[in-house]
């Protein structure tokens, strides 16, 4: 799952710290037995899904969340995770966040917006400084806690998939990337 010579890119971002109990788990999963299940995931279903992308390419989840301001006349969607990882021959390689693309081709984190535009960015961004997009996730703070926390009767492993595909289909969070075409059921 995790390449022996993992690369941490910009650990002191300010969206590092979203990012790092994300490694931590996958850590854990990876040095656990094989009946080792955290909130329904396991290493074999991971294994699996990293074994089936092309041989390099990238992953990104994007997730927002509604924050209100006080002075602030209106909530304001704001990025609060947003990982890319490099994947070869089916191992993370490489984990960076969105700070790591800070450039001025792209806007700046506080004005990085939930909308097509700013996902293209962004994917663009990853096509050409790391690899083509696989799988892009994007989505609001409560889908993806429903997504990553759901798991099934006593802590067991649930298609996670299939969930992510069912809240897609609910409209509940955009994927995005070269396999969508090729993974529709």
């Amino acid at each position: 799952m995790l390449a022996e010579d993992l690369l941490l890119v910009d650990t002191q971002s300010t969206l590092w710290d979203a990012a790092r109990p994300l490694l931590e788990v996958a850590v854990r999963l990876e040095q656990g037995d094989d009946i080792y299940a955290w909130h329904g995931w396991d290493r074999k279903q991971i294994d699996a899904f990293l074994a089936h992308l092309p041989a390099h390419c990238t992953l990104i989840a994007g997730v927002w969340e509604t924050v209100s301001h006080e002075n602030a006349t209106q909530d304001k969607e704001q990025l609060v995770l947003c990982c890319i990882c490099e994947v070869i021959e089916g191992q993370v390689h490489s984990i960076r966040t969105y700070e790591a693309f800070s450039d001025e081709s792209l806007p700046p984190i506080t004005e990085l917006e939930p909308g097509f535009e700013d996902a293209r960015l962004l994917m663009n961004s990853a096509r050409e400084r790391i690899a083509p997009v696989a799988w892009a996730l994007f989505t609001d703070k409560d889908t993806w806690d429903e997504w990553m926390f759901t798991a099934g009767e006593d802590d067991s492993v649930i298609d996670k998939g299939e969930l992510l595909a069912s809240l897609a289909r609910q409209g509940r969070c955009v994927l995005m990337g070269s396999q969508v075409a090729h993974n529709h059921h």
